[in-house]
């Protein structure tokens, strides 16, 4: 029987497998992600009409952190913000339209809280940072 401060050989047989294995994989995973990336293609417009057929839905995670911020609680701003998703879900509406139209939520943000929820320029706030770290300065 092993003991927990003595070393035997019957842990050796994972790490022979496992270091060659996880390079293995790596090498994989790096070779795809190079086809991946040598092939991509950036569609401003496709991207553009995707984000539009999403009823902009993406903005649900923004809104109830707002919500929050005004002091309300965690889960009934969610239970308010799925609210409006599911209804713009099912019904195909445009998620930030209705949520400018529900009285619960206008009651704690304004047009000018709700306009900063939904401005998709908040996504790239650290682009440039990420690059810098990614790619280093130019």
């Amino acid at each position: 029987m092993a003991l927990w401060h003595e070393r035997d050989i019957s842990h050796s047989s994972v790490e022979r497998v496992i270091m060659p294995d996880s390079t293995i994989l790596a090498d994989y995973i790096l070779h795809r992600l190079a086809g991946l990336l040598d092939n991509l293609r950036v569609i401003p417009e496709n991207m553009d009409r995707n984000l539009k057929g999403s009823f902009g839905l993406y903005f649900s995670q923004r809104l109830l952190l707002a919500m929050v911020e005004t002091g309300m609680d965690r889960q009934a701003a969610y239970e308010m913000v799925q609210k409006v998703a599911m209804r713009c879900w099912n019904e195909r509406l445009q998620f930030p339209d209705e949520a400018r139209k529900d009285k619960d939520i206008t009651a704690r943000l304004d047009a000018r809280a709700l306009d900063a929820v939904f401005d998709n320029r908040s996504y790239l706030v650290h682009e440039d940072l990420i690059y810098r770290r990614v790619f280093g300065e130019a």
